[in-house]
């Protein structure tokens, strides 16, 4: 059985790419592109693994993370953070939000391959 990942990214060519390179290797890849809507979704869609990017309409990547990590059914959920600038300060903000996983785009199909087998504990 594949696990699911939640990709919640608004960009078209961003969630295809990731879609096509998770689901080529057995994920269930759902996507979510709404930053207000987006800590209903997780519960709505239980990932194994959540794909979170920094820069989403209405409501900021950090603001999510830091939602999530202060409710119980989601705080050791797996997250990795996607953004377009990879400043310090950006991962400095991740990293005290609870982040698992912090990943810069433009980033290569086998290293995302690798960090979401990573934060789910194996082989995907």
């Amino acid at each position: 059985m594949g696990k699911r990942v939640l990709l919640i990214e608004d960009e078209p060519n961003i969630i295809e790419a990731i879609r096509f390179i998770l689901s080529r290797d057995g994920w269930v890849v759902e996507t979510h592109s709404d930053g207000a809507s987006a800590v209903e979704a997780v519960g709505r869609k239980k990932p194994d693994v959540i794909i979170l990017d920094v820069m989403l309409p209405n409501r900021s990547g950090f603001d999510i993370l830091r939602e999530l990590r202060a409710m119980e059914e989601h705080a050791g959920l797996p997250v990795m953070m996607l953004t377009a600038r990879g400043q310090k300060k950006d991962r400095e903000m991740a990293e005290a939000a609870g982040v698992s996983a912090f990943m810069t785009k433009p980033f290569s199909n086998a290293e995302m391959l690798e960090a979401v087998r990573g934060l789910a504990g194996g082989d995907g």
